[in-house]
């Protein structure tokens, strides 16, 4: 249950490295093919993944879960955008699992699915070994879910209308903002899902984050995620739809694009 050695994407959300760290466990940064990582306690997944919005293949997935077997090793899969697909449909690592969840966990949120990040409210699913120590620690350490953060997870995940419309939302930007940034000379890469914008000029990100802040847009420098993402930005679509319209009517106009 205590991991010492701890493996996370080598682009990836700073959070995964910081909890290993804060259990004073190694942390290594891998690439996403599990046929290539080395023996550790515990694996991270991200899919689909922030920053980047890559969604993992089926074989990777399966890959991963082989990794598991062969090390009788823990994979925690972060499913936190798994339902905000795009140009590709996430489907969680617990599909490929043959019905046998030994070692491997899904996790999920509603920070993101149904916009409620200020409840702190998120489920595992998976090993129920697993499930009932990670229980044991959470009652004892006092970090039971409030009764009615409960409530309130319950009317969420009993709804998929409102996961409907966020998504729809969230891609109409996307589709917005995508055309603008290409014009300006950037690749989007990746991209198929989540919530984000995830570009490159094959330049430094702290540059592409200067011209963008030049015309009042924000973007996350991608080095924030690991050296991989040194010449890369982050955008989020959690502007509204007029600011993210807005945004690519400022690039458009700065790069004399009609």
């Amino acid at each position: 249950m205590e991991a010492q050695s701890v493996l996370y994407p080598d682009v990836a959300y700073p959070t995964y490295l910081v909890g290993s760290l804060l259990a004073q466990a190694t942390a290594t940064p891998v690439s996403l093919d599990a046929t290539s990582w080395p023996q550790a306690d515990m694996a991270w997944v991200n899919s689909p993944s922030n920053p980047t919005g890559r969604v993992h293949t089926e074989s990777e997935l399966k890959a991963a879960i082989e990794w598991s077997r062969e090390n009788k090793s823990v994979v925690v899969s972060d499913e936190c955008y798994l339902e905000f697909g795009d140009t590709v449909t996430p489907t969680s690592i617990l599909n490929y699992t043959g019905g046998d969840n030994s070692n491997i966990l899904s996790v999920l949120s509603l920070s993101k699915r149904s916009s409620m990040a200020g409840y702190r409210a998120a489920f595992i699913v998976g090993d129920p070994a697993l499930v009932a120590r990670i229980l044991e620690v959470r009652k004892h350490a006092g970090m039971m879910v409030p009764l009615p953060v409960q409530h309130a997870m319950i009317a969420a995940l009993s709804d998929e209308k409102h996961v409907t419309e966020q998504r729809a939302r969230y891609n109409a930007r996307r589709a917005t903002l995508a055309p603008a940034l290409i014009a300006a000379g950037f690749t989007i890469e990746d991209s198929e899902a989540g919530l984000y914008i995830w570009a490159t000029r094959k330049e430094d990100c702290w540059d592409s984050v200067s011209w963008l802040a030049d015309l009042g847009i924000i973007a996350t420098p991608g080095i924030f995620y690991g050296e991989g993402g040194s010449s890369h930005i982050r955008i989020a679509m959690t502007a509204t739809d007029g600011q993210i319209a807005d945004a690519a009517a400022r690039i458009m106009s700065k790069v004399g694009a009609k």
